[in-house]
């Protein structure tokens, strides 16, 4: 998934007043901390911290799962009572879009794209084929057709539309409701009618939130492309698959970028990263070209209306009687995932959508983001299995005896060229997961250091720390040789907190809609909001104001 989006408050010109920025102790040894605890909990005691882990796992997704399979669908409900209604007309904000309409929908179509991405558009599939949901017989033709519906599901509507009620709510706070600072932190404060201080122990716990939930996304992103590209580099090179190799893979992303940054090349940086994206796509439209192409376009269009026929099911489907575990170990898994990315996302839609209505900000994103992984899932996913289906290459029993990393290097070495092919492949997922990293380290190392100037960077050693930080969980990963399943429970036990906090949001956002609607200018779709509701907090009271100076940024 390619989320690599701040969660730091928009920033102000620079200013050289106040105390000297520093690192966050609390924040860094405390990271630092957990950290070592968990690493060596891992290498000393690899088999009990599996199958602490798979515990964790099914005892979180058992208690939260009928939760969040709820909050999701409701979620997309609600999407679409704010484009179907009034709602939709409101304006995020005064004055002209800062992105035109084709550029604003690309980021969309983007945003879905990232390293683990390759892996789960070749493999993901094969997954729900062996072991498949709504109990169908394993391994049956009806599995076999219902896997690529399940996979557009788990990348389609209901994910992006938590993220347009998050993102909604942020942006209408900031841009609306003139919150004070652009962050989640702040958001929370105003949702919660100003109860939970974003300067306070609410603010320092959602940074900590934050951090942890980085981890964890990454720890399921990092692990996976690094086995993904050893495998395959090992194929081509005809050595053996190691240890040695997956860490050179893995330290050579995160230096390599780290250092670059750390020389001020991040310009740079964000091309190859943009060259990333397009490559995808280019990839994508190849395999579609080079075939076989008319089984391709059947089985996506085929897919695209059993997820359509089944969307309700499937949305709830929790096999209460065969007390299946198909929906925890996937449905309430992706949720979770999605969820992981919310601060980001968030702060990312209220930034690039200021001007634009609600309505084409739900229309905008939701069939933006599916259409990304439609046009680049569809091909990938069908030419697997038509691979298995021709008799060419059993991914299913490839993946059930070797790993999904190794199916791929055989997907990619089964094409034309195959080893031109893998090369580009490998080379697209190091690029992503690196930009993902540097990003995210730049992300983190804002949060985590103490008094910085608005609009100014952290320092570059310190970001360049938080890069060795953030690759230090998946080695740990890949030194046990962790299966799917340990790699999921770190992920989901970060996640959980989100789901309280985007409730927070919707509960905010929809006191707000309630006491506002009756400013809304239908001529223009702007909310002509009285002086005193402006920076106000989620009550119904228009005499309530917040007037606490925002100091956000001394608390980094």
């Amino acid at each position: 998934m390619h989320m690599s989006v701040s969660t730091a408050p928009e920033q102000a010109p620079p200013v050289d007043v106040g105390p000297k920025p520093r690192p966050d102790l609390v924040l860094v040894l405390g990271s630092v901390l957990v950290v070592g605890i968990v690493v060596a909990a891992l290498l000393i005691w690899p088999d009990s911290a599996k199958d602490s882990a798979n515990m964790l796992f099914n005892g979180s997704t058992r208690i939260f799962g009928v939760p969040v399979q709820a909050l999701g669908l409701g979620c997309l409900l609600m999407a679409v009572v704010f484009a179907a209604s009034r709602i939709g007309s409101i304006k995020l904000g005064e004055g002209k879009p800062q992105y035109s309409t084709p550029a604003w929908l690309f980021m969309f179509i983007t945003a879905g794209l990232g390293s683990a991405t390759m892996y789960w558009a070749f493999m993901e599939w094969a997954y729900y084929y062996l072991t498949p949901g709504l109990n169908i017989t394993p391994e049956s033709r009806e599995a076999l057709d219902m896997s690529t519906a399940y996979v557009f599901f788990h990348w389609g509507p209901i994910p992006w539309a938590m993220y347009v009620v998050a993102g909604v709510s942020m942006a209408y706070y900031f841009h609306v409701r003139k919150g004070k600072r652009l962050s989640y932190a702040g958001n929370v404060e105003a949702v919660t009618n100003g109860r939970l201080k974003a300067d306070g122990l609410a603010g320092r716990i959602i940074d900590i939130l934050f951090l942890f939930g980085t981890f964890g996304s990454l720890i399921l992103t990092v692990t996976l492309t690094v086995n993904t590209v050893s495998a395959g580099v090992s194929g081509l090179a005809g050595t053996g698959d190691s240890l040695w190799l997956k860490t050179i893979i893995l330290l050579s992303s995160a230096l390599v970028f780290g250092i670059s940054s750390y020389l001020g090349l991040d310009s740079g940086l964000q091309r190859l990263a943009k060259l990333a994206v397009g490559a995808t796509f280019v990839f994508g439209a190849i395999i579609f070209l080079i075939g076989p192409t008319e089984f391709i376009a059947h089985n996506t269009l085929n897919a695209f209306g059993l997820e359509i026929q089944n969307f309700v099911h499937m949305s709830l489907f929790t096999d209460p009687t065969e007390g299946g575990s198909f929906a925890r170990d996937w449905t309430v898994f992706y949720w979770l995932y999605w969820l992981s990315y919310l601060p980001g996302v968030a702060i990312f839609i209220a930034r690039v959508s200021k001007g634009r209505t609600i309505r084409q900000t739900v229309i905008g994103l939701i069939c933006g983001g599916c259409a990304g992984i439609l046009v680049f899932f569809g091909p990938l996913t069908s030419f697997a299995i038509d691979r298995t289906t021709s008799g060419a290459i059993n991914v299913p029993q490839v993946l059930q005896d070797k790993g999904g990393d190794f199916a791929v290097a055989e997907l990619l070495a089964s094409l034309p060229l195959g080893a031109v092919f893998s090369v580009a492949y490998f080379i697209i997922m190091l690029l992503f997961l690196a930009s993902h990293l540097d990003a995210t380290a730049f992300t983190i190392s804002t949060v985590s250091t103490k008094h910085l100037p608005h609009g100014s960077d952290p320092a570059r050693g310190f970001r360049l720390f938080w890069v060795l930080m953030l690759v230090t969980l998946p080695f740990a990963m890949i030194a046990i040789d962790a299966d799917l399943g340990v790699l999921k429970t770190g992920l989901t036990l970060t996640a959980v907190p989100f789901i309280f906090l985007i409730v927070a949001q919707i509960i905010g956002l929809v006191r707000w809609l309630r006491n506002d609607m009756q400013y809304l200018d239908p001529a223009t779709g702007l909310m002509r909001l009285p002086a005193a509701l402006l920076g106000a907090d989620a009550s119904d009271n228009p005499t309530h104001t917040n007037s606490e100076e925002s100091t956000h940024h001394a608390d980094h």
